[in-house]
């Protein structure tokens, strides 16, 4: 756990502060929504340096960390708080993310480079960045529980071709020749090697591990940001600790991101800690029908879609590309249009479990006819703990046998 300081004296003692620290330090406010308008959402929104400055300066007030003759001298200032010693301590911070390659200023009129103002520039998450808020996310939600051992999923079944756990067993065409020396050899040696027939030899069973391809449906409509909640961030941090789990302890895996609103497209993990919420409705139709096509291109022993979301489906893209929309109940037309892409799921062996992060009646039907349909699971569950639902039931994979 990396350590807290209360800084009350000395200036020099900020500089201790390291990259690595301050970016946990700001980790909400990177990948949260607070640079957005919860009544009036820009999907397109770019977080500022402004913006960065001012989640530094939160952040460093929180932990008590700034000295009090500077944080009194900021208070007093008659101009820009960037101007004082305070400000330019802050900008030191910032230069530092940059030079330690966690963020990537950019202006609008160009990328990495441009004449603007301070003020105009924007800033990219690097892959660093990303990495790091990957592993933290993974290490808040899950604890001592993320730990699994390297590499697969396990299942009850056997094959004679990975790690030799398992039973020794006579020799069956197709198995890989994973020989058990001893157990062959006293066959073989009471009749000659001239002799020695397939069923002599013996091999030892190996534990099958099993691939996975995934993919995250998140739902970035109105409704994850309205109502006085951000259901969004905490789902974003969940789709970062899976990513980092599954590279890291599953590499035989893969994993891809799919926002669902009006419309539906694919985001890459580099993109997906600072996308936004809107536009407002929720086509569930047009995120399980992308998943279906991200899915088809993938040979895995299992396919499955993960979805968050806390809203009944209220669009549908129509065949001429028009968006048909009716956020007032669970439209038959909708809903119809919703059904047959799960029961597309089903047909193609793809499970969807659904985390729902609300309770409505209408919605606790549809996420169990989902699950019903598709053998998948449905979790009701909430903000605070939907990380442990998803990473815990990825690694368990209680559901799913491969034969």
């Amino acid at each position: 756990m990396a350590r807290l300081t209360r800084y009350s004296k000395f200036e020099s003692e900020l500089d201790e502060l390291d990259s690595g620290e301050l970016m946990q330090m700001i980790q909400e406010a990177l990948l949260g929504q607070g640079m957005n308008d919860p009544y009036d959402p820009d999907p397109n929104a770019r977080p500022s340096m402004d913006d960065l400055f001012d989640a530094i300066l939160n952040a460093l007030a929180e932990k008590g960390m700034i000295p009090e003759d500077m944080l009194a001298e900021a208070m007093q200032a008659a101009g820009d708080i960037q101007d004082t010693r305070l400000g330019q301590q802050i900008q030191k911070m910032m230069d530092k993310l940059q030079q330690d390659g966690f963020i990537r200023k950019e202006f609008e009129d160009g990328e990495g480079g441009g004449t603007g103002e301070a003020g105009d520039a924007k800033f990219n998450l690097t892959d660093k960045s990303i990495d790091f808020l990957g592993y933290k996310s993974l290490r808040d939600l899950m604890g001592g529980l993320g730990r699994s051992s390297a590499g697969a999923h396990e299942t009850r079944d056997y094959s004679s071709g990975i790690d030799m756990m398992g039973e020794l067993k006579n020799y069956e065409f197709g198995d890989t020749l994973n020989l058990d020396t001893t157990a062959t050899l006293t066959n073989v040696i009471s009749k000659g090697f001239e002799n020695m027939e397939n069923s002599d030899l013996v091999v030892r069973q190996s534990e099958y591990s099993s691939s996975a391809a995934t993919v995250v449906l998140l739902d970035c409509s109105h409704s994850m940001i309205l109502y006085g909640e951000d259901r969004f961030t905490p789902a974003k941090q969940v789709a970062l600790a899976l990513a980092h789990l599954i590279r890291t302890q599953y590499p035989g895996d893969t994993v891809k991101f799919v926002l669902f609103h009006d419309s539906a497209e694919e985001v890459p993990i580099s993109k997906l800690a600072q996308a936004q919420i809107g536009p407002y409705h929720t086509n569930t139709a047009g995120g399980l029908r992308l998943a279906q096509q991200l899915l088809k291109r993938e040979n895995k022993d299992m396919k499955q879609i993960v979805m968050i979301t806390d809203g009944k489906p209220s669009a549908l893209t129509l065949p001429d590309g028009r968006i048909y929309k009716n956020a007032y109940g669970l439209d038959p037309y909708v809903l119809g249009a919703t059904l047959r892409e799960v029961a597309q799921c089903r047909r193609s062996g793809i499970q969807v479990n659904t985390f729902m992060l609300a309770r409505d009646a209408e919605l606790v039907g549809f996420v169990r006819r989902v699950a019903e349909m598709t053998r998948g699971k449905a979790y009701f569950t909430t903000p605070h703990n939907i990380g442990q639902y998803v990473l815990m039931d990825y690694m368990s994979n209680k559901t799913k046998l491969v034969n």
